[in-house]
C-alpha cells in the first residue's frame, strides 16, 4: 500500500513539473526581445495605434493573416503587446476579435485605444453586417490587455451617416481619438474625407455634428495628438501612401498644412502612423511591407523610429531604420 502511495506521488510530483515547466515555456513565449525594426517578427503586425499608461507603453495592431501568394487583406483579430523600454515586448492572448461585435462581419482594420476614468476604450473599424460599408465601434475593458466588449451592442457611426459628405462604402474607418485639456474628448476619422466629431463624457456617443477638416491630398490614417500647445493631424497621403501632417493652436483649426512627415514605407502601398512621448523622447510609430521573406502591402509589420521637433514646433522627416530605437531606460 504505501508503495502504490509513493508510486502516486512520484507521478504527482511528476505531473506538477510538466505543468510547471510548461507555464513557464508558456510565459517566456510570450516575450518578445528586439533591438531592431521590424519590432514584432512572429508574425505580421499593420495599423499600429499606441498609449502611454503609468509605465508602460500600449501596442495594438490589426493582424495580417493572408498566407503567401495572396492578394488582398485578410483580417480578422486585433492584437496587444505592451513594453516599458520599447525594445523588449511581451504580447497578450487576443484581447479583441472581429466576432466580437455582434453587429459586424468582417475585417478588423485600424484602431486606437485611449483611457477615461479607468476604463479602457477601443475605437475599431470593421465591416458592418447589416448597414453597407465599413462602421466604427468602441469596445471597453477594465485594464488595457483586456479582454474587451462591445461598449454600445451596435456601431457608433456607420456609413449612413455620412452618405451626404461621401458616397463612398468605406469612409468610414481609421477612428483616432483624443481628449482635449478641458476634458473634452473628441473622434477624428475617415478615408478620402476626414471627418472628426466630438464624443459624450460615455465616450460612447457622438455629440453634436460630424464635420470635415480639408487638407491636402489626405487619404487616410487620421492621427490627432498634442504637444507643447500645438496640435498635430497627421495622415496618410495619396496612394502608395505618404504621411502629412498639419498644425494648429486650436483643435477645431483653422489647420496649417506642413509637408510630408514619412515617405512611402517600403513596399506597402498603405501608411498608417502613431506617435507618442515616452520617457523624454518622441517616438513615431508606423508599419511597411519588410519582413522577410514575404511582407508586403497586404503581410505589413511594425516599426519604431525617433521622431524629432523643430524649434518652431513643427517635426523633422522621419527617418526610417532597420536599427530602430535604443532601450527607452538607456536614452538620455
Amino acid at each position: 500500500m504505501k508503495r502504490i502511495n509513493l508510486l502516486g506521488q512520484s507521478i504527482s510530483f511528476a505531473i506538477a513539473a510538466l505543468l510547471i515547466n510548461h507555464c513557464a515555456a508558456a510565459q517566456q513565449s510570450n516575450k518578445i526581445n528586439t533591438g531592431k525594426n521590424p519590432i514584432i517578427k512572429n508574425k505580421y503586425t499593420a495599423d499600429p495605434g499606441a498609449f502611454v499608461y503609468k509605465y508602460a507603453v500600449y501596442l495594438y495592431t490589426g493582424h495580417d493573416e493572408a498566407p503567401a501568394g495572396k492578394e488582398g487583406y485578410t483580417m480578422q483579430e486585433w492584437l496587444c503587446f505592451s513594453s516599458t523600454d520599447l525594445v523588449n515586448w511581451k504580447e497578450y492572448p487576443v484581447p479583441l476579435t472581429v466576432k466580437d461585435f455582434k453587429w459586424a462581419k468582417a475585417d478588423a482594420w485600424a484602431s486606437q485605444v485611449i483611457e477615461r476614468n479607468g476604463k479602457f476604450y477601443w475605437y475599431v473599424a470593421t465591416e458592418h453586417a447589416t448597414i453597407s460599408g465599413k462602421a466604427i465601434g468602441v469596445a471597453v475593458a477594465d485594464i488595457p490587455t483586456g479582454p474587451f466588449k462591445d461598449a454600445r451592442g451596435s456601431a457608433l457611426i456607420t456609413n449612413d451617416m455620412t452618405s451626404k459628405e461621401s458616397k463612398m462604402m468605406w469612409d468610414d474607418i481609421d477612428p483616432s481619438v483624443i481628449i482635449d485639456t478641458d476634458g473634452q474628448a473628441y473622434l477624428f476619422w475617415g478615408n478620402r474625407k476626414c471627418y472628426y466629431a466630438k464624443l459624450k463624457p460615455t465616450m460612447t456617443e457622438i455629440d453634436g455634428e460630424i464635420k470635415t477638416i480639408d487638407l491636402p491630398d489626405y487619404t487616410e490614417a487620421p492621427w490627432i495628438h498634442q504637444h507643447n500647445g500645438w496640435y498635430y493631424l497627421s495622415y496618410a497621403s495619396s496612394f502608395p501612401e505618404k504621411i502629412g501632417y498639419a498644425m494648429s493652436k486650436n483643435i477645431n483649426g483653422p489647420w496649417k498644412f506642413k509637408g510630408i512627415l514619412n515617405e512611402v514605407a517600403g513596399n506597402s502601398n498603405t501608411n498608417h502612423q502613431t506617435i507618442i512621448d515616452f520617457k523624454g523622447k518622441s517616438y513615431f510609430i508606423y508599419h511597411n511591407g519588410s519582413l522577410p521573406t514575404d511582407g508586403g502591402s497586404f503581410r505589413r509589420s511594425v516599426y519604431i523610429d525617433y521622431l524629432y521637433y523643430n524649434t518652431d514646433g513643427s517635426i523633422k522627416r522621419i527617418v526610417m531604420t532597420t536599427e530602430g530605437v535604443r532601450s527607452a531606460d538607456n536614452v538620455k
